[in-house]
């Protein structure tokens, strides 16, 4: 019987992006890839869907870690041991974090991701940071103007900056927004799905 391997994810740009990483670094297909329109549905959900993938499924999860690392971590590190997971660590892993179930627990294995890196504060797009060639003169340019956006006219948070200069990056493009060009471009997007 094949493995179940299920994907959940906060929203629907962590849905294609991850799609597209795994996609062209030649991870298998995933049997379902669950957005949950936001951290309060997935962490939620987090213990239903863990228990109903059963014995022998693997459950990955990605969420960002947004301004706090140690309690982004907390929240899935609580729901897990409060299922009765053990050797859950007190910290992510730096370079992911994978949880064996439980013995005589109908459980998945759990991999989880923090965006960017498990061990900064950040998002989707802190990560994507990392797929972008080096020395790109264009994304430099970006930066710049993005902080040159006077404080009356900036819209939106310091939280979602990086939202605001990978996007922006992205619209200039020879074919504007598509996101491909990160993961076609990087062989640095090894680092979330090894090929």
């Amino acid at each position: 019987m094949a493995v179940k391997k299920i994907l959940l994810v906060e929203g629907v740009d962590d849905e294609h992006v991850l799609k597209h990483v795994c996609g062209n670094r030649g991870v298998p297909p995933l049997d379902e890839v669950k957005n949950h329109g936001g951290i309060d549905r997935l962490l939620d959900s987090f213990p239903v869907r863990l228990k109903a993938s059963g014995d022998g499924a693997i459950v990955g999860v990605v969420i960002d870690a947004d301004n706090d690392v140690a309690s982004r971590w907390r929240s899935l590190r609580d729901r897990l041991v409060g299922l009765g997971y053990e050797d859950v660590p007190d910290n992510p892993a730096s370079d992911g974090t994978i949880i064996d179930p439980p013995d005589k627990k109908l459980l998945p294995r759990v991999g989880i991701w923090l965006m960017p890196d498990n061990q900064s504060k950040g998002i989707l797009e802190d990560f994507l940071r990392f797929l972008v060639p080096e020395g790109s003169r264009l994304f430099e340019r970006v930066k710049s103007s993005v902080a040159a956006i006077p404080n009356g006219e900036r819209l939106f948070s310091q939280l979602a900056g990086p939202k605001a200069i990978i996007h922006t990056w992205l619209a200039w493009q020879e074919e504007p927004g598509k996101p491909g060009i990160l993961i076609r471009t990087s062989p640095r997007s090894t680092f979330l799905c090894p090929g």
